[in-house]
């Protein structure tokens, strides 16, 4: 099987592995209504998988479970029990229940993510920004369709929602067969080491891509979870009336599946021009949509909407690009713990923002809240042209920094 045949299995195995954490985004609104969730409870229906995926991740990296069992296996096992407990939450008896399973969807995610990203560094050396890229598009889609569901289906289809994802998960797991094996350029599986998370975490150059992967992850989850709000109370401040049903919800799946278009120009384009480039330049733009998008707050639509897409491809244009750098940068053998890693780091980073952006909007109101956003990729920023002026870099994108 040719490794862009094998880049397909996978984007579409990861995108139906995937879609439990999809699914919550769609039916949230009706599960808020059903258990009787105030916003600091509806917050949690989000903020419960990524913790469950955070302790997923850091149990994942700790035990370097991606690195010595097979990252396809692993994928497969973990897509299987985010399908279980996503049927669970469909009939959970009480809220606290609902909320426990989908911390087990989260922590079961976490052996999906970053292990489908190992695979793909280990089909691919040239392009692999590109590949990477590609990947995590499909997954970009993938986040965008719940809200283009909240607009199509009814409410009371909540449980048929929750019960397709859970069948998603399985058939994503199966797909995952298809794959021969985890590619030609990965590494020998290591022996285990309580020393590798250690060992990760003392390379510079590792550390520093980190750095600025948590910055585009300040940024892109609390950007993706509250833009819905946040047009919903520009349009009421324009019209002094609440708009109409399902349109924030439409504008939200527009803004977030345009960043599929960014995830591929990233990757085309950090393969050419070099991955601390192209990262800081998405996030000095994103950032900056996140700085001036208050200025056409109760504005119409066509004059909103634009910048609002804009941000959608930016926001996540870089995101792949952060994982290409560091499977280039980590040990060879360690890549999956180190991805498993990073992205733990990134969604521990997205608990705290996507709690705090109503908690501001709240005092200073919803208008200049995003404004909150661009402390991310400011730091972001810097922590790759560090990058850049180091000597490791030239392991990035085949010497193109």
């Amino acid at each position: 099987m040719s490794a862009q045949r094998v880049l397909a299995v996978l984007a579409l195995a990861e995108l139906l592995a995937m879609a439990p954490w999809f699914s919550a985004s769609a039916v949230a609104p009706t599960l808020s209504r059903l258990w009787q969730l105030g916003p600091a409870g509806a917050a949690w229906l989000t903020i419960s998988v990524q913790l469950g995926f955070v302790v997923g991740a850091l149990v994942s990296a700790m035990l370097t479970l991606s690195d010595i069992w097979s990252a396809r296996r692993l994928v497969q096992a973990s897509a299987v029990v985010a399908g279980l407990a996503t049927l669970g939450v469909a009939i959970a008896p009480t809220r606290v229940v609902g909320i426990a399973l989908r911390l087990v969807t989260g922590a079961a995610l976490a052996g999906v993510y970053p292990p489908g990203m190992k695979i793909v560094a280990g089909w691919f050396r040239e392009g692999r920004g590109w590949a990477i890229g590609i990947m995590v598009g499909a997954l970009t889609l993938g986040s965008a369709l719940p809200h283009l569901a909240r607009w199509l289906v009814p409410a009371a289809l909540w449980r048929p929602v929750l019960g397709a994802a859970g069948l998603a998960a399985f058939a994503g797991s199966a797909l995952m067969a298809v794959v021969p094996h985890d590619g030609p350029f990965a590494a020998l599986a290591p022996n285990f080491s309580w020393n590798a998370v250690p060992r990760i975490l003392r390379e510079r150059a590792v550390t520093l891509a980190n750095l600025g992967y948590c910055g585009h992850m300040w940024e892109l989850y609390a950007m993706w979870t509250w833009i819905a709000v946040f047009v919903a109370e520009s349009e009421r401040a324009r019209t002094h009336t609440d708009p109409a049903a399902g349109l924030p919800a439409l504008v939200t799946f527009a803004v977030v599946g345009s960043g599929a278009i960014g995830c591929w120009l990233g990757g085309k384009y950090a393969d050419r021009l070099g991955r601390t480039l192209v990262t800081s330049g998405a996030m000095a733009l994103s950032g900056i949509c996140a700085l001036v998008v208050g200025m056409l707050f109760g504005r119409p639509l066509v004059v909103l909407l634009p910048l609002l897409l804009a941000w959608g491809v930016t926001v996540v244009a870089d995101s792949a690009q952060f994982s290409a750098s560091v499977s280039e940068l980590a040990p060879r053998e360690l890549v999956g713990t180190a991805l498993t890693l990073q992205t733990s780091l990134g969604f521990l980073l997205t608990c705290l923002t996507i709690y705090l952006l109503p908690w501001v909007a709240q005092r200073i109101g919803w208008r200049w809240s995003m404004s909150l956003l661009a402390l991310g990729p400011a730091g972001g920023v810097w922590a790759m042209l560090a990058l850049r002026r180091r000597p490791e870099a030239t392991a990035l994108a085949g010497g193109r920094r």
